[in-house]
């Protein structure tokens, strides 16, 4: 990876996790970009983003990830 890089999971609590799922779903439904603090880096998450949900499934557990791409145009 270059120093730009960056792939983490950040755990977050009931409560962390339904503010930002709710925070997200407002600026999607409100047409504004999206901000977010993970593990110290702020993030703003355009408009153009698009959106997808992804389920992994192995012998030992499921997935599911909310992703948010966009390319940095």
């Amino acid at each position: 990876m270059s120093t730009n890089e960056r792939d983490l999971e950040k755990s977050y609590s009931d409560k962390e996790f339904v503010e930002k799922l709710r925070r997200l779903a407002d600026a999607i439904e409100t047409g504004d970009k999206f901000e977010i603090q993970i593990a110290g880096e702020r993030i703003y998450v355009p408009v153009r983003a698009s959106y997808s949900i992804e389920h992994e499934r192995s012998d030992e557990e499921e997935e599911i990830e909310f992703q948010i791409k966009w390319s940095h145009d």
